[in-house]
């Protein structure tokens, strides 16, 4: 069974070589310690219409393995960013692009939204050990300047100080910093100085003054405190109390939340509520603060509905494009990330499948030209640049919550999701004729 498997996804990945669209290779940095953009990181790709040279560019994608590619590509995404941060040069190199629709909010909010963002997706991977490969060599690199970054984010010397008055989508973002501690507090928080630790309480503390919106916003306040409680410092019992009730209230079933007091058909399930619910409820539980709602029944659904995103990878790769915020690309699959790293995987999901199932994803979207700008930085769209798709809120610093499907950079190479073989997911069982487990009605509401 296992050889028919892999056959399948041999002739899926032959299709997309003799296919309509073009083929891109990523090729990794051959030095981590070079300036950006000196041949790092950068794709090549021409036409498939030579289907032999085609092929022996995939064939060099397979032989690197899944984990060089998504390692190479994390790298990328974060390099721009975290090098002219660490200098306080991120303000001046990074020229904010925005949707033909914005609202005029303070464009300062767009480096906050790329660190923060960024950091809440990579901070696992860097917290793994030193060690001489070279995607280890790349990960000290990228944390040295990921801890300057966290340093100048907060001192008001720095160019690159962020905005943390006037805005009320400094909260939103704000929370994603706060979620980026709460994954790698040994990493990122505790080796901070005294004098950053306490500029980062005051600015945290600050934003209680923030009414947030009567929707998943609430969840930015919660894992504000959530954080304070990670750190040692005194909470508002009340805002976590009223974020986890409103959020169980909220709850409909099979792994669903509406966001706010109407159900929205879109990926905010997976860009805020459930991973921030989890966590939240997960340091709750783990400082022994008593909650309406366990973090066991939370994580239950989470789990439920990552048997949905599973599923909606097509055997092509691709995903049903629905909802706003659609430029946050596999953002879209964050909760199943989520679990792959530190929780693990929903009954009867394999890390070989769902691996494969994500690096299929991952592969089809970013293999479209465009993704990235000149500079490095990510653009606006979906799958290469799409302007138009962004929301009115939305600029570039917004869309690097794609870096969250990253997450399973945090477990260790030789980890069964990285080392067991690839497997067929769901959907491409399902268009080959093999067995597939039939889904049902799974309610979770208690």
């Amino acid at each position: 069974m296992k050889r028919i498997v892999w056959a399948l996804l041999m002739v899926w990945f032959a299709c997309q070589v003799r296919g309509e669209a073009p083929v891109y290779e990523f090729a990794p940095c051959a030095s981590t310690h070079m300036a950006y953009g000196e041949e790092c990181g950068n794709w090549e790709g021409t036409e498939a219409t030579a289907g032999g040279e085609a092929s022996e560019r995939r064939k060099r994608i397979l032989e690197a393995g899944d984990r060089t590619y998504w390692s190479g590509l994390a790298y990328r995404m974060a390099a721009p960013v975290l090098q002219r941060m660490a200098k306080g040069e991120l303000t001046a190199a990074m020229d904010p692009e925005v949707a033909p629709t914005w609202d005029h909010r303070n464009i300062r909010v767009a480096y906050m939204e790329a660190f923060a963002r960024l950091m809440a997706g990579i901070t696992p991977w860097l917290a793994l050990p030193a060690d001489s490969t070279e995607e280890g060599k790349q990960r000290t690199q990228l944390r040295e300047w990921a801890l300057q970054a966290y340093r100048n984010a907060v001192d008001p010397l720095s160019p690159d100080y962020l905005l943390w008055k006037g805005e009320g989508q400094i909260l939103v973002d704000a929370a994603f910093l706060a979620q980026s501690f709460l994954r790698a507090p040994g990493t990122f928080w505790e080796p901070l100085d005294d004098v950053t630790k306490q500029r980062y309480l005051e600015a945290f503390r600050g934003l209680r003054s923030i009414r947030p919106a009567y929707s998943n916003w609430i969840l930015f306040r919660g894992m504000i405190e959530a954080f304070f409680i990670m750190a040692g410092e005194a909470h508002d019992a009340y805002a976590v109390d009223v974020t986890i009730r409103k959020m169980n209230e909220w709850y409909l079933s099979d792994g669903w939340y509406s966001d706010g007091t109407e159900f929205a058909a879109d990926y905010y399930n997976a860009y805020v509520i459930h991973p921030m619910y989890v966590e939240m409820l997960e340091i709750l539980k783990e400082r022994k603060v008593a909650t309406p709602v366990s973090f066991d029944l939370a994580l239950a659904r989470m789990q439920r509905y990552n048997q949905f995103l599973e599923r909606l990878i097509s055997p092509e790769g691709s995903f049903p494009v629905f909802g706003r915020s659609i430029t946050y690309r596999m953002g879209a699959f964050q909760p199943l990330a989520l679990a792959a790293w530190k929780y693990g995987l929903p009954q009867g999901m394999s890390h070989g499948q769902v691996r494969s199932a994500l690096t299929a994803a991952i592969q089809r979207m970013f293999a479209v030209p465009g993704n990235f700008n000149e500079a490095g930085f990510l653009t606006l769209g979906f799958a290469g640049h799409q302007p138009d798709l962004a929301n009115s809120y939305t600029n570039n610093g917004s869309v690097y919550l794609t870096s969250v499907v990253f997450l399973p950079l945090g477990l260790p190479a030789d980890h069964p999701f990285w080392s067991d073989p690839p497997e067929a997911w769901t959907s491409v069982k399902a268009w080959s004729g093999q067995s597939f487990p039939m889904d049902k009605h799974v309610s979770l509401s208690r």
